[in-house]
């Protein structure tokens, strides 16, 4: 197994190498203006690192979101590309259950993702493995903490007073993306297709029709 995981949900450009057992490289640029640019080299850094060809991944994962469109879809369609081109079969995994993952919690707390507009990504897990419920787009007011349960992830960070401190980690970084997928796939647990979890409608519209001018 060798398992080649990146994000771009978030503003981290983000991606890890994972043999089945370790993370062999892994390497993060906080940028939220240049995924588009700054993806394809993180991969290759990580690659050179690890000592391993594209050719040699035997699963491509990236995250799904919930996330902005433009950078989202840089990470989906590189995957798909990249499974295109070495036909090894690309998969996709929730952003935030990256974050989940991460915290290493095993009580029940919350993982929360900037969504700009004054608004958080959300999901409530039973531990770092498992979610609940979500995820959801919220302000952050109208993210339920019942029982005042802690919350991870940079969405927390921008809003301590409403959410609480904030817990580790920020973001989906490749390293827990990678680990991740390998133990779901050394279970043989089913994974889903590299689609973006989209939580709002898009910006862009269809023109209305010009107004008539009358004389």
């Amino acid at each position: 197994m060798l398992v080649l995981a990146f994000d771009t949900a978030t503003p981290a450009v983000t991606a890890a190498l994972h043999d089945g057992a370790r993370v062999l490289a892994e390497s993060t640029v906080v940028d939220a203006r240049r995924h588009g640019e700054l993806l394809v080299p993180t991969i290759e850094k990580v690659l050179d690192e690890a000592g391993a060809s594209l050719h040699d991944v035997t699963a491509i994962v990236a995250g799904s979101g919930p996330g902005p469109y433009t950078g989202l879809r840089v990470g989906l369609m590189t995957a798909q590309a990249l499974s295109t081109a070495i036909g090894a079969p690309a998969y996709g995994i929730c952003s935030l259950d990256a974050v989940a993952y991460g915290s290493g919690l095993t009580t029940e707390f919350l993982a929360a993702t900037d969504a700009r507009r004054k608004e958080v990504f959300w999901a409530r897990y039973s531990d770092a493995r498992t979610r609940l419920e979500g995820p959801f787009v919220d302000r952050p007011a109208d993210v339920p903490r019942t029982g005042g349960l802690p919350v991870v992830g940079a969405g927390a960070a921008l809003y301590p007073d409403v959410l609480g401190e904030p817990g580790a980690p920020p973001y989906p970084y490749g390293g827990f993306m990678a680990a991740l997928a390998a133990e779901r796939l050394a279970a043989g647990l089913p994974m889903d297709q590299p689609r973006p979890i989209y939580l709002r409608r898009p910006d862009a519209v269809i023109p209305k029709p010009p107004k008539k001018v009358t004389a």
